[in-house]
């Protein structure tokens, strides 16, 4: 097994972040005395944690031991007084640890501020949420709740320490009544994109586990980067909430940065293409879907996120209820809060409509492919934007309009068809389908496939790779699941490429903990089982020479390795000075990735603003490593391009 990076290698990359400020910042050297006690109960409550019975209530105990763990592992100090707080959290963990171990958790009963966790699906971690509960809740209630989540803003210096101390002491700005309120951590501060993302359906889950929660009664709400992810999180799965309520933030990158402005150097075509996956804006169709009601102080110059999705919602014919704040800056003026909250209030009463008969649908991935009961699961070239504008039109008709799509499914679960048994027209794109209805418990499941300019009642065809949901790219797209980094034990065809992989490898490690709060699943390659393939993504470090699982599989890539050269879609490049980064699903199981050569894409210049945390390399690359990795880049891309729908390499590298 690899070992975790030590603290000395955790502080060796000064040279790849060049002079860009550090984020998080460096941490301050805490007292001897202070780490030594520290240690010394950390160690107490691990053994208190090894001696509990297996539950899901481990993980409320175990977020106070990671949190002083990865103070003290990471440089995580960053004031004097987060000493105190980091004993204090050990006391409560202490508390709690005992409490289990004679099968009680009062905490789990108790109202007002409490902090718990859940375990990440990704990396095994123990990521820690806060929760208000209101004073009339009850474990035993029948009633169900509705649940509030709330994005917080950012702040540089929010560790594990600083978070669960403020969970436990203060509610936030808005705590309606009969109401649970969920703070996510979002894995630090990310906007609550890639882990973050799935970080809020995870502590969604949880919390519906602990909770009674309405699941037809979930608002997203958020301020400033808070609101960043709201309107993320809105636009993207408008089906799955009742409400957003995004404060201020950003919702797209070249506008609020500006990088497209002025004759300095423009980020790579495949960079601005990828803005594609977080930009609201491109989504904006989707809050059809969604009662929206938007917060902007009048003077606040992150007012220009509301303003730009006002005139992306008005060309579709939408007009964004937007509340402003007289004369005030970047916080909530007093008056528009009681008006926020009468409008999220009123929209909460009526719930989520699971069922509706009209859904429209904007998305440029299939990363983001549902939509109510519409389910996108083909398109016919990603990155450009698919639509679809389906509606029940009577009790056997159904219309459809598509675009850039190439399957889609009618998805109704049980008990939920809008339309009744016997045959159903489907008028798809200017021609009927007739498809069955539905099935006598109400589910209705078509499936509509485009073969040519024809539309078609089954299934796509079987056989062969094709991108679909969970395995269509980019390169980021593997660090949403569990994956493993998987370390060489072989020596490199050529010695300057295995000394970058190594390196890269460790910045990945490094960078996975600090920008996303975890630590990266290592093995060597080894170690690797059929049960680590059939888990997990597989991120492959090296050449075929040096890494055995890469030698495996080498010959069913679209990556051509000799001594000479390194060969891509017929370009080949000196294999002594270059080295090839790459997603594409794993021969060995095709419903998991491999990767080579990369965690996620974006470096240290990007963590500046959050609204350059996006994708900067597709679906593969060819690295020049005759330029060092630099704070941007892991050295010069020679090549990059996205692979086609069926991941195969395209002429153009999909340009």
């Amino acid at each position: 097994m690899i070992r975790r990076l030590s603290p000395i290698l955790f502080l060796v990359f000064s040279a790849l972040a060049q002079s860009v400020r550090p984020v998080p910042p460096p941490g301050i050297e805490i007292a001897g005395t202070d780490r030594k006690t520290l240690q010394a109960e950390l160690e107490r409550l691990r053994e208190k944690i090894a001696q509990l019975m297996p539950s899901p209530l481990v993980a409320d105990v175990k977020v106070f031991h990671d949190s002083v763990y990865y103070a003290l592992a990471y440089d995580g100090f960053l004031k004097d007084d987060e000493v105190l707080k980091a004993r204090e959290l050990l006391r409560r963990g202490g508390e709690r640890a005992r409490a289990l171990s004679m099968g009680d958790a009062p905490w789990a009963r108790r109202t007002g501020l409490v902090a718990r966790g859940y375990v990440s699906k990704i990396d095994g971690s123990v990521q820690p949420y806060g929760l208000v509960v209101p004073a009339n809740w009850r474990a035993d209630a029948p009633r169900r709740w509705r649940l509030d989540v709330w994005f917080h803003g950012r702040s540089e210096t929010l560790t594990e320490v600083n978070f669960l101390w403020e969970r436990e002491r203060s509610p936030g700005q808005f705590t309606p009544s009969d109401t649970i309120v969920l703070h996510l951590y979002g894995r630090y501060c990310n906007a609550n994109k890639f882990a973050g993302e799935v970080d809020l359906f995870e502590a969604i889950d949880d919390v519906s586990q602990k909770y009674r929660i309405d699941r037809e009664r979930i608002a997203v709400r958020g301020f400033s980067m808070g609101g960043a992810a709201t309107w993320h999180i809105a636009a993207h799965h408008a089906g799955e909430w009742a409400a957003a309520a995004p404060g201020a933030g950003f919702a797209e990158t070249a506008e609020y940065t500006g990088v497209m402005r002025g004759d300095g150097p423009k980020p790579p075509w495949y960079e601005q293409r990828l803005w594609r996956l977080y930009d609201a804006t491109g989504y904006a169709a989707n809050l059809f879907n969604l009662p929206v009601v938007a917060y902007s102080g009048e003077i606040d110059k992150q007012k220009q996120a509301a303003d730009i999705m006002a005139s992306y919602m008005a060309k579709e014919g939408m007009r964004l209820t937007h509340i402003i704040g007289p004369r005030t800056e970047h916080r909530y003026h007093p008056d528009a809060i009681p008006e926020i909250n009468r409008r999220i209030d009123s929209i909460m009463e009526r719930g989520r409509v699971a069922y509706p008969r009209h859904v429209r649908m904007a998305t440029y991935t299939l990363r983001y492919n549902r939509m109510k009961w519409v389910l996108v699961e083909g398109l016919e070239r990603h990155w450009e934007q698919a639509r679809v504008d389906a509606e029940v039109t009577g009790t056997h008709e159904v219309a459809v309009k598509t675009a850039n799509v190439s399957a889609l499914r009618l998805a109704f679960a049980p008990g939920s068809s809008l339309v009744e048994p016997g045959e159903v027209k489907v008028a798809i794109d200017g021609q009927v389908v007739v498809v069955a209805g539905p099935e006598s418990d109400g589910s209705w499941q078509p499936v509509l496939v485009k073969r040519g300019d024809r539309w078609d009642a089954g299934k796509p065809a079987a056989g062969g790779l094709r991108k679909r949901h969970g395995l269509q790219g980019p390169v980021d797209d593997a660090f949403w699941d569990r994956f493993i980094m998987v370390a060489p034990t072989g020596k490199a065809e050529h010695e300057a490429v295995g000394a970058w992989a190594e390196t890269e490898r460790k910045w990945a490690v490094r960078e996975w903990q600090r920008q996303f709060r975890g630590e990266a699943m290592q093995k060597a390659d080894s170690e690797i089982t059929d049960a680590d393939i059939a888990s997990s993504n597989l991120v492959l470090w090296g050449d075929p020479r040096s890494n055995a699982v890469l030698k495996r599989i080498a010959d069913k890539l679209p990556v051509r390795w000799t001594r000479e050269a390194v060969t891509v879609g017929g370009r080949s490049f000196p294999a002594a000075t270059h080295a090839a980064i790459l997603i594409y699903p794993n021969p060995l199981n095709p419903s998991k990735y491999v990767v080579l050569n990369s965690g996620l894409t974006f470096r240290e210049a990007h963590y500046l603003t959050n609204s350059q945390q996006t994708p900067k390399l597709p679906d593969y690359a060819v690295v020049d490593l005759s330029t060092p990795a630099d704070a941007r880049v892991p050295g010069r891309i020679a090549l990059a391009g996205f692979f086609g729908e069926r991941w195969e390499l395209q002429a153009n590298h999909g340009e």
